[in-house]
């Protein structure tokens, strides 16, 4: 991280599902950096998924991180202290975003859907969820640029075919990835008027001067195609620092339908916060 700069941290939880020992364990982890670090840490609610996001998840995600020990120190003066940032309130800031990156011919108007993609390739790339989006579909260079709406249609960012991307992650070590061969052209609009993932946190990020993001490893290729929207942008990147995944006896990965390893459930249990981060998960360094 920049010696020079405070430590500003983030908790940024998405409320589809209850929090589960997955999440407290990176949530956790972001506390402790940001508390020994002497700085701030923000909470953020990205509730961007209007079919899946429920306020009553927003309010037991808030609920569940106190009762867990967690704390924080920024959020919207209208709120209070512990409220948070929604980014369902922030579509003016992302539009903004959205024009300048349409000013620089970064990103063009793509009218295929994920079903298209998965007919023009054989497979999703490994540990990612879309598939890599082929160069066959992606329209000439300047297609788009200068628009001033984003309009009822996905926006995809054009990668730099080729290039690495390379980053020091503060628990992985270095990290480096092909654009147009580990992760293709990505999503940062979508036709339903809002912006994807990837956009979104790059937007936050910044405007909210995070210095270190420490989230699950799952994100890796999430890490590579946001440092090429800073680049796009023209600002510095936080540093990064990516958590083992929490799996069950099973060997499977945490999940919000995970019920039984959900912090409400361990709490209706009897478990105590105490008990939970005094155990071998909490304890492991990352």
């Amino acid at each position: 991280m920049n010696p020079i700069s405070p430590y500003r941290g983030r908790l940024a939880p998405t409320p589809t599902g209850y929090l589960h020992l997955g999440h407290a364990r990176t949530f956790w982890s972001a506390y402790e950096r940001a508390r020994q670090a002497g700085g701030t840490l923000v909470l953020r609610d990205e509730d961007l998924d209007r079919d899946r996001c429920r306020p009553e998840y927003a309010a037991a995600m808030i609920e569940d991180l106190a009762w867990l020990g967690l704390s924080w120190q920024e959020g919207p003066d209208c709120g209070g202290p512990f409220a948070p940032y929604r980014q369902s309130e922030r579509i003016d800031w992302y539009l903004e975003i959205w024009r300048r990156l349409a000013a620089r011919g970064a990103m063009y108007p793509s009218p295929h859907s994920r079903k298209d993609v998965q007919l023009a390739v054989n497979a999703p790339q490994e540990g990612d969820s879309e598939s890599l989006f082929p160069v066959a579909l992606r329209p000439p260079s300047g297609t788009g640029q200068g628009a001033l709406e984003p309009g009822p249609v996905n926006w995809r960012f054009r990668v730099p075919d080729g290039l690495e991307v390379i980053f020091e992650d503060g628990a992985l070590g270095s990290i480096r990835s092909i654009a147009g061969q580990d992760f293709g052209d990505f999503l940062v609009w979508r036709k339903d008027g809002l912006p994807a993932y990837e956009l979104a946190v790059v937007a936050d990020d910044h405007a909210m001067q995070i210095t270190e993001v420490v989230r699950g490893a799952d994100l890796l290729t999430s890490t590579a195609r946001q440092l090429l929207l800073y680049a796009a942008l023209r600002w510095n990147p936080p540093q990064f620092v990516h958590c083992p995944l929490v799996r069950d006896a099973q060997g499977v990965r945490l999940a919000k339908r995970t019920h039984a390893l959900a912090l409400r459930t361990l709490k209706e249990q009897g478990r105590t916060p105490e008990e939970i981060r005094n155990s071998p998960l909490f304890q492991s360094e990352i």
